[in-house]
């Protein structure tokens, strides 16, 4: 059964046009009686985006079985999301190391319980002509950003790739048209990352790119909770069965990237104004490179590296940004994994094989794709 629920912005949006909770009927309440949920939030103002394909393709699929689930946008403060699940307000957030490592330097109890992105996913955007011989070329540059919060994600990255960063500016160039503002001539770089780059392309912007998975050997976003909810022997159940769901929509995504595409686009017909089957498969690749990313390391999906986590809080705590001492293997955990590997590999297969794309989709050439990312 699923439940209806609304979104933290439309009940703000509601209320404050004068409309009560009571009038609403309770939507954004949940079961007395719920059995089992994951309310997941995004460190991005949308999920109108290729990033999230697993979920949509669990959801089709019901690799979920009967856990109800929502996938929400976050406030475009990156750091809401690690807050919200503190709060309550969410039960699963997707930060970025350097998010999730503010959160713990600030005391919030959380834990990272599935490593989505094995390699680096986030890059550095320059105008065409404009990009720098090596990394160390952004060393007296201005590099803008969706959200002042980013810098926590470009410091740690730029200093642990030998950048001296007391020489780089940021300026918050705001969501989402921080990418504009680069194209237009503001700054010299902007923060990217994997499918997000070819979303830009598909709406004109067109960037030279530093790819953070060809220099940085610093983990992406991944899954955190509660550690109280971890520590919660049912909830920790609950959580293993959702992280299979995700893994089981990874699995299919790399057998039939096509199909992961177009699930998605069809979830979201408008994104279809901003890419074209290829452009949107492109972006569903470059995705699927970094989450199966520094496989012959981790050999299944959502493991972490533990030597990439402290690595990254070697650095954030060498720079200034984060403070105290995080033992790896209490705040990074590789405990669900194998249960998340547990789904049944031979219906995703044929889930994967039998999906019928439609004619648009069947003329994508996956493979040149492949060798353009």
């Amino acid at each position: 059964m699923t439940q209806m629920m609304i979104g933290r912005r439309r009940l703000l949006s509601l209320t404050a046009a004068g409309v009560s909770v009571a009038a609403l009927g309770g939507l954004g309440s949940r079961k007395a009686h719920a059995a089992d949920t994951v309310r997941w939030v995004s460190p991005r103002g949308t999920v109108e985006v290729l990033d999230d394909y697993p979920y949509w393709i669990g959801k089709k699929f019901g690799y979920f079985g009967d856990i109800e689930t929502t996938l929400e946008p976050g406030p475009s403060d990156a750091t809401a999301c690690v807050k919200l699940v503190d709060q309550n307000q969410a039960d699963m957030g997707y930060p970025s190391p350097g998010v999730f490592s503010l959160g713990l330097a600030q005391g919030i109890p959380l834990v990272s319980v599935f490593q989505m992105g094995g390699a680096d996913v986030f890059d550095f955007a320059f105008r065409k002509g404009e990009k720098p011989a090596d990394i160390k070329g952004l060393e007296g540059k201005t590099i803008v950003l969706g959200s002042a919060g980013w810098q926590s994600i470009c410091d740690p990255m730029l200093k642990a790739a030998g950048v001296d960063i007391t020489k780089v500016k940021y300026v918050d160039g705001g969501w989402p048209a921080w990418g504009t503002v680069l194209s237009q001539g503001n700054g010299d770089a902007a923060l990217s990352w994997e499918g997000w780059r070819a979303q830009w392309k598909g709406q004109g912007l067109d960037f030279d790119y530093f790819l953070g998975r060809d220099f940085s050997k610093l983990p992406a976003n991944s899954f955190v909770i509660r550690k109280a909810d971890f520590e919660d022997a049912a909830k920790k159940d609950v959580y293993a069965r959702y992280l299979k769901g995700w893994a089981a929509g990874l699995e299919f995504g790399r057998i039939n990237p096509r199909a992961a595409t177009q699930i998605v686009m069809e979830q979201f017909p408008g994104l279809s104004s901003q890419m074209n089957p290829a452009v949107a498969t492109e972006s569903m690749m470059q995705l699927a490179n970094v989450f199966g990313g520094r496989w012959e390391e981790r050999k299944k999906w959502g493991y972490h590296i533990p030597e990439s986590w402290q690595l990254f809080f070697d650095t954030a705590k060498g720079i200034g940004q984060i403070t105290g001492d995080f033992k790896v293997d209490e705040v990074v955990k590789n405990d669900l994994v194998d249960a998340a590997n547990g789904f049944d590999a031979a219906k995703v297969k044929a889930d994967a094989d039998g999906f019928a794309l439609s004619d648009d989709y069947k003329k994508v050439n996956v493979e040149e794709i492949q060798k353009a990312i």
